[in-house]
C-alpha cells in the first residue's frame, strides 16, 4: 500500500488585488503557485474549524484564525475593504518522496470573508477570520436600488434621464407620445374683437 501525505492549501484572494497562499507547514507546490506555511505579508493560519452545513436560513460557514506579523498586517486584514475577498481550502495528498501533489485536490469550500475579530493579549497578536459561504449574498435586501437620479448614476454612469422625473404627481411614460391635454376655453370672448368687426362691416 503506498504512503501518502495530505496536506490543507488555503488561497485567499484579497479584494485589493493581492493574493494569499498558506498551507499547514512547509511548502506545497500546485498547479504553477506556491503555498506557504508563512506568508510574509499575512502571516500563518493558526487554526480553523471544522465545516458545518446551514440548516433552515443559515449557510455554511467557520473560523480561521491567522497570526499576522506586523500591526500594518491587521489594520489590511481587519480592513472593512477586505470583506467579501475570496477564500478557497482544498486537501491535497502530496508523495512522501518526490513532494509533489498527487492528482486534483479536493476543493473542500470556496467562500468569502464575512468579517474579522482582533484578539490581543499578552505575546498574542491573532485575527479569527469570519467565512461563509457566496450564498450569504442570498440573503442581502437591496431596498436602495430603485429610479432615484443618484441610484440610475451608479448603474449608468453620465445619464441624466432620471434628473427631470422627481416629484411628479403623475406617471409619464417614457418613450411614448404624451397623451393630449384637455383645455377649457371660457364662453365669453373679448368685447373689442366684436366691436372691431362690428365696425368692419
Amino acid at each position: 500500500m503506498d504512503r501518502i501525505l495530505l496536506s490543507g492549501l488555503c488561497k485567499i484572494e484579497w479584494r485589493d488585488g493581492r493574493t494569499t497562499r498558506l498551507c499547514d507547514g512547509g511548502f506545497v507546490t500546485w498547479s504553477g503557485e506556491t503555498y506557504l506555511g508563512f506568508d510574509p505579508v499575512f502571516g500563518s493560519l493558526a487554526s480553523f474549524d471544522a465545516f458545518h452545513e446551514g440548516v433552515g436560513d443559515e449557510i455554511p460557514s467557520l473560523t480561521m484564525t491567522l497570526l499576522p506579523p506586523s500591526s500594518s498586517a491587521v489594520v489590511d486584514i481587519t480592513s472593512t475593504s477586505m470583506q467579501g475577498s475570496r477564500v478557497r481550502f482544498w486537501i491535497a495528498e502530496i508523495n512522501p518522496t518526490t513532494g509533489a501533489v498527487s492528482g486534483t485536490p479536493d476543493l473542500m469550500g470556496d467562500m468569502q470573508v464575512d468579517r474579522t475579530v482582533l484578539r490581543i493579549g499578552k505575546g498574542k497578536r491573532e485575527v479569527d477570520v469570519d467565512v461563509t459561504s457566496k450564498a450569504e449574498r442570498l440573503f442581502a435586501l437591496n431596498k436602495g436600488n430603485n429610479l432615484s437620479p443618484s441610484f440610475h448614476k451608479t448603474v449608468n454612469p453620465g445619464e441624466l434621464g432620471e434628473d427631470n422625473a422627481t416629484g411628479l404627481e403623475i406617471a409619464v411614460a417614457w418613450g411614448v407620445a404624451s397623451p393630449s391635454q384637455a383645455t377649457n376655453y371660457g364662453a365669453a370672448a373679448s368685447p373689442g374683437w366684436f366691436s372691431n368687426r362690428s365696425a368692419a362691416s
